[in-house]
Parts: C-alpha cells; structure tokens; sequence
C-alpha cells in the first residue's frame, strides 16, 4: 500500500477531481439506499389501502431519487476519468523524467520493454484500478453498513441470516485474493517478455528477412505468446471464482430469506412491503460484498505494478551534478590518472587498469586495440557516460565529477559506435546538436562531415524525411550525419568511436582533412583501420583494458610489434607502407 500512497502523491491538481468524485458516490449511495424505505411503504400502506394519491407520492419520490441517483452516477464518471487519465499522465512524465536522468549504469539495471511496459500496461491497471475501483471503495462500505442497518431496522429476526451467510462470503473472497496476488506480479513480468520479442523482431526485421530465421522468430514469439497466454490464464482462473462464490452464497441468502421471511407472512408478523424492501437491502448487501471484492482485486494488481513504477522512480540517480559545479570548461585538455573502471562493483576484473595517459588541447589521438580492450568504455568516462572506479578524470585541468553534467556533455561531442537518427527530416536532426544553429551552419557542419555530397542533390535538401531510424539512407550516410550532427555542438573535444567504419576510404581522407583544420578541438579517434590514424599527434595501443604503448605513427612501426602486425595486416602491399615485404 505505501507503493500506491506515493504514487497518488502524483495527482496533482487531480486531487480535487477525485474528491468531488468520492463527495458524488456517497450522494448516489444515499439516494439508493432511500428507494427500498419508500417502496416498502408504497407497497405496505399505499397498494394495501388503495390510496392512488399515497401511491402517487412515493412514486414521484422514488422517481426523483432515482433521477438523483443517475445524475450524480454520470458525474462522478467524469470526475473519475479526469482523476485518472490525469494520474497516469502525470506518472508516465514522472518515469520518462526519471529515466532520462539515468547514467548508463541505471539503465544496465532495466530491459528497454520492462520499461517501456512500466511506462504504459503498469500505468495502465493504475488508472483501470481509479476508474473501476473509486466507486466500489467508496460505496461499499456506505452500502454495507446502511444495508444491515437499515435491514435490522426493518426486521431484527431476518437480518441474523446476514451474520451467518455474509462471513462465509467474506472467507471464499478473501482465500481469492490471497491466491491470485501474487499471480499479477508474474503476470506482468511475462508481459515483459512479450514485449522484448516484439522489439527485438520489430528492430531487427531486415537481419531475421538476410537470415532466413523468419521461422525461428515466429516460433520464439509463439514460445512468449504461449506463456503470457497461459499465465493470463492461470491468473484469472482464480480471479473470477468471486463471481460464482458471490451467487452461490447470494441466491442461498435470498432463499432462506423467502422461506422464513414467507412464515412470517404466513403467521402474520410480517408485511409482503417489508419483506420485499428487505430483499433490495440483501441485493445491495450482498453486491456490496462483490464490489469489495472487485476492489481487492483490483488493488492486489495495482499494488504489483505501483511496485513496478515506483522502482523506476526510485531507483538513485548514479552520476548527478554536485551541488556547486563548474559551468565552464576552459579548454579540451584531458588526463587520466591511474585510472580504472568496472561496470559494477561486484565484478572481479577491471574493464580498464592503471591508465596513465595525458592529451594536450588541441590534439588529435588516435586509439587502436582488438575487440575487448575497453577502446569504448574510456571515451565514455570523459562525458561521465560512466564514473571511475578508481583515479581520475580530468578535462580542462579539472576533475570531470566537478563540473556541471550539463555543460561537461555539451563540451564533449561523441559520435556514438552505434549511429542513432530520429524520426524527422535531417534538418531537425541537426538541429539535436544546435537548436540555434543558423542555415549556414547546418551546411558548414554537412560539409566537413562531407553530408553535403547527398543532401545537396535531394529534392528537399535538408528538409527530405529520413524515416523512422534514419531508415531512408546508408550507413555511411547516417555516419555523416551523426558527425555533422555533433560539430555543431562546437564541442572542445570531439570523440569519433569507429564512426566512419561505413564510409569509403577516400571519403574517410576529406572527412579527416577537414577535421585536421578545427586546430582548437581536442580529437580523439577510436578505429579499426590504420589510416583512420596515421596522421594523429599520438597513438594509443590498448590491450585487456591496460595502455599498451603509446606514441606516433613512425615510433610505434619502429619499437611496437602490435602496432607492426597491425599495419602489416592492412597496409602490406600499399603505398602507405612502402611496398614492404
């Protein structure tokens, strides 16, 4: 419970809507509960004495409480909905908030479909819990205790069936409940699945079609398809055994209540009024047990997914500003020192040790390592993508958990390894690094990223839709792109992770010249291809997360066998190897 107490916090100025809709409920309740009084008398004073103007009365009043009744029912269905829509809004930009304020080791700890379920199905069964659980909650209780009130008033004698018949109810719904809450946690955990074999196969459609594995995809969603259908089906196996309970127990009370309540007619110590009023009080009675029910229902699924939302809620923020940052990084200096790094803490191995490495502003680094040697996982300690485990980060002379988060990314352009577009045209994607930027400065940037060389020739320019993903053009094209994109941030230091892999060899050439020209930005280049870096003030060489050597191109061929195995695997038989052996 203390989950959805915080999540109501949330309502906001939904507060009221769902105050005015509970002050409406217990109005539709009352003027409920006063229909039976009036038709016991209609019936007891005004059929049996023939009195048409008695008749007449408690009719229009009957009609008028049932008029009461309705108009107060459809209103508070509009406050209801207000309430709820409102919460689940409010929630959904809460968790959107939340999740874009996560480091990368916050969203290690999330599958991208867990929180895209908790952003939409769990917020969901919230709202579906507000719009169908508000009335109950509130009426039932009132409908309970006015219900056997009213019936001992009526006839003491009768309403001792409740005492007998209403416990056993209570038991059945209860055992119900009990069983079935745990099941709404698996539930949408299965949910979860679901929705990873969706994306996944949705994302990579065009490898599944390359691959031929159609097949295999279809018979994975089966295999999650099948499972969520028969946890679905387990879980309100359960659920709905309160309806048949609710009956059985129901049509037994009115059952004992015709025969003995028949008796009394018989023997003249009750009225045919009385007993059929006394019916209308079993009814509510007993539909105000199935509605708590309902309630409790709907609230054990509720409480699953509030624990579902609020663990995105509350899950700490790892890297955050401190309290008094730097907002301004005076140049693209960089240091690392004695720096090593893992994902988590637990982890036995270091992905980076002991890094020693020093690039003046200005400087061109190129970083070259096999798979694994942790080429990615440095770079990203620069805009604290990720925090050290051990050592430190400097930029500009100063240690990167010292400055503004804000102003230390916007510092630092990374192009990322994996190339991401938006859905949009190119112009509005450029726009993601400068939304300021002037019309000569989107083609200033798409010239050193040589963009220019496509867009220039679309009909649209640079307002041509790319699709969804960048969907419409090459790799090496959105590579171009993604540069482009970053120049414009007009960062003091600029970090290429082996993003020109898609684009041709010349290409490549003109793309470096250019960037060879922005003398103040510091560059660092993470690549594949030994001419990615030939050219550059120094080259690292990683190895298992540690600095193997460090230097330029001709010190490194001379002394470094790593570096010689390198370049003689891509360069033998070129011109930039001299036609060596």
């Amino acid at each position: 419970m203390g989950d959805l107490k915080k999540l109501s916090g949330y309502l906001g100025k939904y507060r009221r809507d769902m105050g005015i809709g509970a002050i409406l409920v217990v109005g539709e309740t009352f003027f409920e509960l006063l229909i039976p009084v009036l038709m016991a008398g209609l019936i007891d004073y005004g059929v049996a004495a023939h009195d048409m103007a008695y008749i007449r009365d408690k009719g229009i009043q009957m009609m008028l409480c049932a008029l009461l009744s309705l108009a107060t029912g459809l209103l508070y269905a509009r406050f209801a909905a207000r309430a709820a829509y409102g919460l689940g809004a409010n929630i959904r930009e809460a968790e959107y908030e939340r999740v874009q304020a996560y480091a990368f080791s916050n969203l290690d700890h999330f599958q991208t479909s867990s929180l895209v379920t908790r952003m939409t199905t769990d917020v969901t069964v919230i709202q579906n819990a507000i719009n169908g659980g508000l009335r109950p909650l509130v009426r039932s209780p009132i409908m309970l205790c006015m219900g056997v009130g009213l019936s001992f008033w009526m006839k003491p004698e009768l309403a001792v069936i409740f005492f007998v018949c209403t416990p056993v109810l209570a038991a059945i719904l209860f055992g119900v409940v009990r069983k079935v809450g745990p099941m709404y946690g698996v539930l949408q955990t299965a949910v979860d699945r679901l929705n990873q074999v969706v994306q996944e196969g949705m994302t990579a459609i065009r490898v599944v079609k390359a691959f031929v594995r159609g097949e295999y995809q279809e018979e994975k969603f089966q295999e999650v398809n099948e499972n969520l259908m028969q946890t679905s089906q387990r879980t309100f196996h359960y659920a709905v055994l309160n309806l048949p309970s609710f009956q059985l127990v129901m049509y037994t009370t009115v059952v004992l209540l015709l025969w003995f309540g028949g008796n009394m007619i018989l023997n003249d110590t009750l009225q045919v009024g009385k007993l059929t009023g006394f019916l209308s009080y079993v009814f509510q009675v007993m539909n105000s047990m199935m509605m708590i029910s309902n309630v409790f229902l709907l609230l054990t699924r509720s409480l699953a997914s509030a624990r579902r939302i609020c663990q995105v809620l509350e899950e700490p923020v790892v890297l955050t500003s401190p309290e008094d940052p730097v907002t301004v990084i005076p140049d693209g200096r960089v240091d690392f020192e004695q720096v090593s790094f893992k994902y988590k803490e637990q982890a036995r191995e270091y992905a980076l040790s002991n890094v020693d490495l020093h690039i003046p502003a200005g400087q061109t680094v190129g970083i070259l390592g096999g798979t694994g040697s942790a080429k990615t996982t440095l770079v990203q300690l620069l805009p604290r993508l990720y925090d050290v485990s051990q050592g430190v980060v400097k930029v500009g002379g100063r240690d990167v958990r010292e400055y503004d988060l804000t102003a230390l990314r916007d510092a630092v352009g990374i192009v990322l390894q994996k190339n991401v577009l938006f859905s949009g045209t190119i112009r509005e994607n450029l726009l993601w690094g400068n939304e300021q930027a002037s019309e000569e400065e989107l083609w200033e940037a798409c010239r050193i990223a040589c963009a220019d060389e496509f867009i220039k020739p679309l009909p649209k320019g640079l307002d041509t839709e790319l699709g969804q993903g960048g969907a419409g053009i090459s790799g090496g094209q959105k590579q171009r792109l993604c540069i482009a994109r970053t120049l414009l941030k007009h960062p003091k230091i600029l970090i290429f992770d082996d993003s020109t892999s898609a684009v041709d060899t010349a290409t490549e050439g003109r793309i470096r010249s250019a960037l060879g020209k922005l003398t103040e930005v510091t560059k660092i280049i993470i690549a594949q291809r030994v001419t990615s870096v030939m050219g550059a003030d120094q080259i690292v060489i990683l190895d298992d997360g540690k600095i193997h050597d460090c230097g330029t191109h001709e010190e490194l061929l001379e002394r470094n066998k790593i570096y010689q195995e390198i370049c003689a695997s891509q360069l033998k038989g070129g011109e930039a190897y001299g036609q060596a052996d």
